[in-house]
């Protein structure tokens, strides 16, 4: 793996890298950072996959601008809540105190502090979802795990292990809920078969609007830095 740079304002960093199961140069630009990463097949030199970047410079800088910028979680912020956005400021006493339209943070250490609080959050809300939706489909889950995961929002192992990323509390409530329903359902269907969609629809009802939300705004829950 190599660092090099693509010229212009500002300059694009670029991660080179190869593959032996690679057959041709593709780019990928990460929706979490905006790193943008080459992968080459072996043999190849890596001016032709410089080339290739400098050809595909118009998409790669207008794939940039359009990442939402990161936000760090301080007073005078906002962060949102269970899809909804709220007032960051800093309030009394020792613990997190949240209100229609703002969270009161104790002095000090802001973002763990609410990190902290979301997960704690979102573990009643994942683990009263999952419960419901567990009953409804006839099957018990082995545990929850909460985790900040990059890649998927939640996961269903063989053995009845549930994973979810905490961000999904700051996501609408029903977006939350299609996600425990969504992994609930691989409980009996571990594969994303006509017979699985339809159990996702038994248990939780219509999922698309929830679902379009998630691969739509998803990615905009991830620009909070705590």
């Amino acid at each position: 793996m190599s660092d090099h740079t693509l010229p212009g304002s500002p300059p694009v960093p670029l991660i080179l890298r190869r593959s032996g199961r690679a057959r041709r140069i593709t780019l990928r630009i990460s929706r979490l950072d905006g790193r943008v990463t080459l992968t080459l097949p072996r043999g190849v030199a890596e001016h032709e996959a410089l080339d290739f970047a400098r050809s595909k410079e118009d998409w790669i800088r207008d794939h940039l601008d359009e990442r939402p910028e990161a936000c760090t979680v301080a007073p005078g912020g906002t962060l949102p809540v269970e899809g909804r956005l709220r007032r960051i400021a800093a309030g009394p006493g020792r613990r997190v105190r949240l209100d229609d339209d703002s969270i009161g943070v104790p002095a000090g250490a802001c973002g763990p502090r609410l990190q902290a609080w979301l997960k704690e959050l979102a573990r009643d809300r994942l683990t009263a979802a999952s419960d419901r939706y567990a009953v409804a489909l006839g099957r018990k889950y082995a545990r929850i795990t909460l985790r900040d995961t990059r890649s998927r929002w939640g996961s269903c192992t063989s053995d009845g292990r549930l994973m979810f990323s905490w961000r999904l509390i700051m996501a609408p409530p029903r977006v939350l809920n299609y996600v425990a329903a969504h992994e609930v359902a691989h409980l009996r269907e571990m594969n994303h078969s006509p017979a699985f969609w339809a159990l996702v629809e038994r248990i939780h009802g219509p999922y698309a609007e929830p679902r379009a939300w998630l691969r739509r705004e998803g990615e905009t829950l991830h620009r909070y830095r705590f």
